[in-house]
C-alpha cells in the first residue's frame, strides 16, 4: 500500500537555506565566513516546536504509518568543495530537559516500536547546502491519551564544523488530543445575520484544515471569515480507548486573535460569541458524547453585527 509523506516544503526548506546563505555577510546577522561552516536544521530549535507536531491524517495501513521528512543544511560564506558529513542521533534526555522547562504538556519518549530512523549519517555533497532525510512513525502504536516526544539532534559533523546552537534539534511530538489532525473545511456565511433565510455564500467546501491542539484537552481551527481569528475548543475526557467520553465542550476564540488593537477587534461587533451549532444533536455541555458524537459538535455558530457565519469540520 502507497504510504504517504509529509514534506515541510521543500520550497520553504529550500527558501530557509537560500536566507542563511544570503545572511552569512550581512552586517545584521553573524558572519559565518569568520565563524566557519555552521550546520543546522532549516526549520529545527524550540523556535519552530510547533512546525514538528504530528498531526497528519496516517495511511490506512495497519500501523499508522505517517513519513516525515526533513532537511538538514550547512551554511557557509562559500560553496563547499568537500562533502560535509553529518552525524544525527536521538536524544531521549531531551524530552525530560524540554518537560522541565515548559511543563504544560507532560511529554513521554516515544516507545522504540513507534518509529524506524535509520538514517543517522548524513553527506551533503561538496557544492550543495542541504540533504533531505526522513523518519517513519506508527501513529496506530500509541496511546491517544499520552503526548510523545522524539528529539532528533546533530551530534557531529566532518571538518570540525559548527553546530547551530539553536537550530540542531528536531522536537518531532505527538500531543495526545483525539480530535487533532485534518479535517475537511465547510463555510456558510449570511449577509442579514438571520440564518433562517437562504445564506449570502452558500454551504462550500474551503478545503482541508489541521485542528492544531494546545493541550490533551484543548485545540484550535481557524474560521474562514475575514480576518479568520482561531476557534479555542476545551473539552474534558473521561476513561480511555474506545469507551472514552467527552463532555463540558466550550468554544471561544482564542483571545490573542480578538485582542483590543487587532484588526479584529477595531472592525467587528461580535453579536453572539462562537456556539456549538450540531445538526443531529442536542448540544449540552453536561453530555457524556462519544467519539463519534463528539465529531457531530464541531459545526461552529458565532454572528457579527451584520453577518451570521457556520463553519462546519468534518474528519478526514
Amino acid at each position: 500500500m502507497k504510504k504517504k509523506i509529509y514534506l515541510i516544503s521543500t520550497t520553504l526548506l529550500a527558501m530557509a537555506a537560500l536566507f542563511m546563505s544570503s545572511c552569512l555577510k550581512d552586517p545584521r546577522y553573524v558572519d559565518f565566513s569568520k565563524a566557519g561552516n555552521v550546520v543546522d536544521f532549516p526549520l529545527g530549535g524550540t523556535s519552530h516546536f510547533g512546525a514538528d507536531a504530528i498531526t497528519e491524517t496516517p495511511d490506512t495501513d495497519a500501523n499508522g504509518t505517517i513519513i516525515r521528512q526533513f532537511a538538514v543544511n550547512v551554511a557557509t560564506a562559500n560553496k563547499t568543495t568537500t562533502p560535509t558529513k553529518i552525524t544525527l542521533a536521538i536524544d531521549t534526555t531531551l524530552v525530560a530537559a524540554y518537560v522541565a522547562k515548559d511543563p504544560t504538556v507532560s511529554y513521554v519518549v516515544l516507545p522504540a516500536d513507534a518509529y524506524v530512523f535509520t538514517t543517522t549519517d548524513v553527506t551533503i555533497p561538496a557544492g550543495q547546502s542541504s540533504a533531505v532525510v526522513s523518519i517513519t512513525f506508527y501513529k496506530n502504536k500509541l496511546d491517544p491519551s499520552k503526548s510523545y516526544m522524539l528529539p532528533i539532534k546533530i551530534a557531529g559533523t566532518s571538518g570540525g564544523y559548527t553546530i547551530s546552537g539553536n537550530m540542531a534539534i528536531h522536537y518531532f511530538h505527538f500531543i495526545g488530543n483525539d480530535f487533532a489532525g485534518s479535517y475537511e473545511h465547510f463555510y456558510t456565511r449570511w449577509n442579514n445575520a438571520d440564518t433562517t433565510t437562504a445564506p449570502s455564500t452558500p454551504r462550500g467546501d474551503q478545503g482541508p484544515v489541521t485542528l492544531l491542539p494546545v493541550s490533551p484537552t484543548e485545540f484550535i481551527v481557524q474560521t474562514g471569515y475575514y480576518t479568520t481569528p482561531n476557534y479555542d475548543v476545551t473539552f474534558t475526557k473521561t476513561g480511555t480507548g474506545a469507551s472514552a467520553t467527552y463532555s463540558n465542550w466550550a468554544i471561544q476564540f482564542l483571545p490573542a486573535d480578538i485582542a483590543p488593537g487587532t484588526t479584529w477587534a477595531t472592525n467587528i461587533t461580535v453579536v453572539e460569541p462562537p456556539q456549538f451549532r450540531p445538526l443531529t444533536l442536542v448540544f449540552n455541555p453536561n453530555t457524556q458524547y462519544t467519539f463519534a458524537q463528539s465529531l457531530q459538535l464541531f459545526r461552529f455558530y458565532f454572528k457579527t453585527a451584520s453577518r451570521a457565519i457556520i463553519d462546519d469540520y468534518q474528519k478526514n
